[in-house]
């Protein structure tokens, strides 16, 4: 009979790999099991595009399955190719830190740590990779991989032609012997990752096979895809970050709020822990009162990162926002920024947090759908006079209140 939690995963989407289902549906049916998830401390934060296989993590946490959230303090230092045309650029000791100290505040929104048998742990492969000298490394798994194997995976096929560095093509090694170590450590079976990671996992597998001759899994998310069908993630400069300190929750519920109607139910589903008769109800919603599952979907998924005061009071924003004037004064969102002297236009949109880059500030500012103080900037050039505070549109729905702490 087929697992209730991988019943619930299929209904809602999440599956996009397995390396053996049959298996896998054996060993949940069996009992409680160990799973792992990884992301590298790129960014301080977790992004909307990480959430699938980290919702997948939550799922299987409320099935009774322990989760292991693994931070690349070791392939961050790396740089994961998968998915990418250039390298990585390198972080420093202080960067490194920051980042997975933001990358395990993002995880515990998500998942409950503790010491239940459920509860999950935060683990960093630094702990241990740190202790392998390379001439170690290479005797203890030299032989576990060759080269035409190595090859033929998309995330190193895709770089072969743009300079791939040895650095990088030791990336799967790596994260190979962070299943391996996982599953000896923690009795660890399956490794959970977005569609872009299933090669390296599989290198994972193949390796716990080899050496202990066990068996373990793989099961891989697809990724999230911004309306342009551009992967969501910081590179892109489309991403809606999970720490507030870099996109607020009235930020994350309107991007929520806005999502295009044909990814509706497909958010429902995987964004929120609604019920699924709910959301096939809501999903049969058609016109205008399509907006109501959309208020409920942002109500919903920002609950779950933020808490049920900051998502209520999104919401509120939103609503009074929706029509301008007075009411958008008065309910809108504030932040602070610094602020001794004039201040270029794009230097002020984007340490306000309203842009995540320059170039899309100035794209909007130059098509005219940015007022400060209800006036309309169309110069990208244009200085900003300090005040005690502004008002800020962005388009037709956003607003916020800029309060100047240095004036």
């Amino acid at each position: 009979m087929q697992n209730e939690l991988l019943q619930e995963l299929s209904a809602r989407g999440f599956i996009n790999q397995t390396s053996n289902m049959d298996a896998l549906n054996d060993a949940l049916n069996a009992g409680p099991i160990t799973a792992y998830l990884g992301s590298d401390p790129t960014a301080d934060s977790l992004h909307v595009g990480h959430l699938v296989p980290v919702m997948m993590m939550r799922w299987l946490q409320k099935y009774g399955h322990r989760p292991l959230m693994l931070v690349g303090g070791a392939t961050g230092r790396i740089g994961d190719p998968s998915g990418r045309d250039t390298g990585r650029p390198m972080m420093s000791e202080e960067t490194l830190a920051h980042n997975i100290a933001g990358l395990k505040k993002s995880y515990s929104k998500f998942i409950k740590f503790g010491d239940g048998p459920a509860d999950a742990l935060i683990v960093d492969n630094y702990d241990w990779m740190r202790g392998y000298s390379h001439l170690d490394f290479l005797r203890d798994f030299g032989t576990d991989f060759t080269v035409p194997r190595m090859l033929s995976m998309e995330s190193v096929k895709r770089r072969l032609d743009n300079g791939m560095t040895f650095l990088e093509f030791n990336y799967m090694t790596f994260q190979a012997v962070d299943f391996l170590t996982l599953y000896k450590k923690y009795g660890c079976i399956l490794q959970t990752c977005g569609a872009d990671q299933w090669g390296n996992a599989i290198m994972g597998i193949e390796l716990i096979r080899k050496k202990l001759g066990k068996e373990a899994f793989v099961l891989s998310t697809s990724l999230i895809t911004d309306s342009a069908g551009n992967k969501i993630g910081k590179s892109a400069g489309n991403a809606i970050w999970i720490n507030e300190d870099k996109t607020s929750p009235y930020e994350y519920y309107q991007y929520f709020r806005n999502t295009p109607d044909d990814l509706v139910e497909k958010f429902l589903k995987i964004f929120t822990e609604i019920p699924l008769t709910e959301i096939a109800r809501l999903a049969a919603l058609q016109g205008a009162e399509l907006n109501e599952a959309k208020k409920i979907l942002a109500f919903a998924a920002t609950e779950i990162a933020h808490g049920t005061a900051a998502a209520q009071s999104a919401a509120d924003a939103a609503a009074a926002l929706f029509g301008g004037g007075a009411a958008a004064a008065d309910n809108a969102p504030t932040t602070e920024i610094d602020m001794d002297a004039e201040m270029g236009v794009l230097d002020f949109l984007c340490g306000a947090g309203l842009f995540p880059s320059k170039s899309e500030a100035r794209r909007m500012v130059e098509q005219g759908g940015v007022q400060i103080d209800g006036k309309k900037i169309t110069d990208a050039r244009a200085q900003i006079a300090p005040a005690a505070e502004f008002m800020v549109q962005k388009g037709k729905k956003t607003f916020l209140r800029v309060v100047v702490r240095n004036k």
